[in-house]
């Protein structure tokens, strides 16, 4: 069993990798490790509030670990909220008052293209690897569904007429950039470890 630490204090996150993980890989919150730390997110990309969870983590621990960060990028918004997107609407991340927030400012706008991008950096025996998931969408008009988390209840994902709150985590997981990112990790630490 090989153990990692997720540097994340969000457990629907964690529940979504868990849920793709083949049995030999074990993945342990910051919680779950004894860690009781919030990491920032201070950098303007994905990419480097991904890496600075990971390199926080080990640092911390010395132990092989992964951080991720996701933004949903809408295209009339000029990509907003993206790196902000767990602070849309300010520090306390709250996704009710983001959603608000993100309707409001596409209204009157005619194009709701949007998608979810997430960047996963694994810090495995001290070096650091970078893999990227990417899901194209629209967001609808009023939400839609009880499960999931975040923006899920207005991105319907391409090729779909339900958004993600409305599936399961294992039909979610179809389309997920988290997804595609974390099968992609997945691949890469099989061939590593294996």
């Amino acid at each position: 069993m090989h153990k990692i630490i997720f540097a994340t204090n969000n457990g629907h996150k964690a529940d979504e990798i868990r849920a793709m993980l083949p049995g030999d890989f074990e993945i342990v919150t910051l919680k779950d490790a004894g860690l009781n730390i919030d990491i920032p997110e201070p950098h303007d990309t994905l990419e480097e509030n991904a890496r600075e969870k990971s390199a926080t983590i080990y640092k911390l621990t010395g132990q092989d670990c992964f951080g991720e960060d996701t933004g949903l990028e809408v295209e009339a918004l000029n990509g907003e909220p993206g790196v902000k997107s767990a602070r849309y609407a300010g520090e306390q991340r709250d996704f009710d008052a983001n959603i608000h927030k993100l309707l409001n400012n596409l209204k009157g706008k005619s194009s709701r293209k949007a998608r979810f991008r997430t960047v996963v950096s694994l810090m495995l025996g001290g070096k650091e690897h970078q893999f990227e998931g990417i899901c194209n969408g629209t967001i609808i008009e009023n939400g839609r569904g009880s499960d999931g988390f975040g923006y899920d209840p207005v991105f319907v994902p391409e090729n779909e007429n339900r958004t993600f709150a409305e599936m399961t985590l294992d039909e979610k997981n179809q389309y997920s950039h988290r997804s595609k990112a974390v099968s992609q990790l997945i691949q890469f630490l099989i061939t590593k470890i294996n």
